[in-house]
């Protein structure tokens, strides 16, 4: 308001719908799509505004956004781990000894043997009789399979989230918001996985087109040369 800049124009120049940047400047985090969108749009509007983006995420995250079970876990068993006394060995002393003297009888067998009289070796085959048990031809040629990669290209059909990261977890499109007419670059690795806010996009995996289903929550694929597969929410990349 300051800057005198009408939301009509905010949702030309970011692609945010007018009611999501009411409903940001407003704190009503209820009515946006789903909170990776939250992210985003807060993310992008910031950028726009000539504001710290990195700031507002982190302001959201601690304000609104409760702690991951596993940081829970990890917090809680603390104190009782030092309340616990030290355990004693696991292995009793009788096994302990009696390892060592198995070992010292199997020492003295080899050295027993070691002192016999070695038997003649007997006379070397002739070279024609090895070449005849040498293993097959096919055995010696067998060769593993090499991997391949695969390769990902995504036209929008509508406002799309899109978030896809290699099997390295290297972000190749960092969590951006695309939409009709947009050219999204084609992405190509040994193993992809991909994020996607809804299903307005049609999806092609080497050359190949890829049904994608809407759903209620976010879509995500595990593409990798030998097939592509589903990705549920816990496990799905996210660039926010």
């Amino acid at each position: 308001m300051r800057a005198r800049i009408d939301v009509s124009e905010v949702e030309t120049r970011t692609k945010i719908r007018a009611k999501y940047l009411r409903a940001i400047e407003n704190e009503e985090w209820d009515l946006l799509p789903g909170e990776i969108y939250v992210k985003s749009f807060l993310r992008t509007y910031g950028d726009y505004l000539g504001l710290d983006s990195r700031l507002l995420v982190d302001e959201f995250k601690r304000r609104y956004e409760a702690p991951p079970d596993h940081e829970l876990r990890q917090m809680t068993p603390l104190g009782r781990e030092r309340e616990r006394p030290p355990r004693g060995p696991l292995i009793p002393p009788w096994v302990a000894i009696g390892l060592v003297l198995v070992a010292v009888v199997v020492a003295l067998y080899i050295v027993g043997n070691s002192n016999k009289p070695s038997s003649p070796r007997p006379a070397a085959r002739a070279p024609a009789i090895r070449r005849h048990k040498s293993p097959p031809r096919s055995a010696t040629t067998t060769q593993p399979a090499t991997g391949g990669t695969v390769s990902l290209q995504l036209v929008p059909t509508g406002q799309v989230y899109v978030c896809l990261v290699d099997g390295t977890g290297k972000r190749l499109i960092s969590g951006h918001i695309f939409g009709p007419g947009d050219t999204i670059p084609t992405k190509t690795a040994p193993k992809l996985l991909l994020t996607l806010g809804n299903a307005s996009v049609k999806m092609t995996v080497n050359g190949s087109a890829v049904a994608v289903t809407p759903s209620a929550d976010s879509i995500g694929f595990l593409l990798q040369p030998g097939g592509n597969s589903s990705l549920p929410p816990s496990k799905q990349p996210r660039c926010a």
